[in-house]
C-alpha cells in the first residue's frame, strides 16, 4: 500500500489497512465491529494516536458516549498536546457533558 501522505506516525501497512477497514465500518454504521477492531489495535499499541483519535470520534460522533470520548482525546492530548485536531473535537464534546 503507498501512501500519499506524510505517515508521521510511522504506522505499519498493517496498521493502515485496519484504520481504513475500521473507517469504513463507521461509514456503513457497523459500529460494534469498527468499535470491536479499534480496541483490538489499541490492545497492541495502546499509544497509538490514530487508533485513540478514531475511538475519540467513534464514541462521540456515531455513540453519543460524549465522556468516553473525551477520554479518548485526553489520552492524545497527553502524547501530543499540540494536536489541533483532538483539542478542538474535546472541547466539541464537553458542551455535552
Amino acid at each position: 500500500m503507498s501512501t500519499t501522505f506524510d505517515n508521521v506516525y510511522d504506522l505499519t501497512t498493517e496498521q493502515l489497512e485496519l484504520l481504513d477497514d475500521a473507517e469504513e465500518m463507521m461509514v456503513r454504521n457497523d459500529l460494534g465491529a469498527a468499535e470491536k477492531l479499534l480496541l483490538s489495535m489499541l490492545e497492541s499499541d495502546e499509544q497509538c494516536i490514530p487508533v485513540l483519535s478514531n475511538l475519540g470520534h467513534l464514541y462521540g460522533r456515531y455513540l453519543s458516549e460524549f465522556e468516553t470520548a473525551i477520554e479518548f482525546y485526553d489520552r492524545v492530548l497527553s502524547l501530543e498536546p499540540d494536536n489541533a485536531w483532538a483539542r478542538d473535537a474535546r472541547r466539541r464534546y464537553l458542551r455535552y457533558v
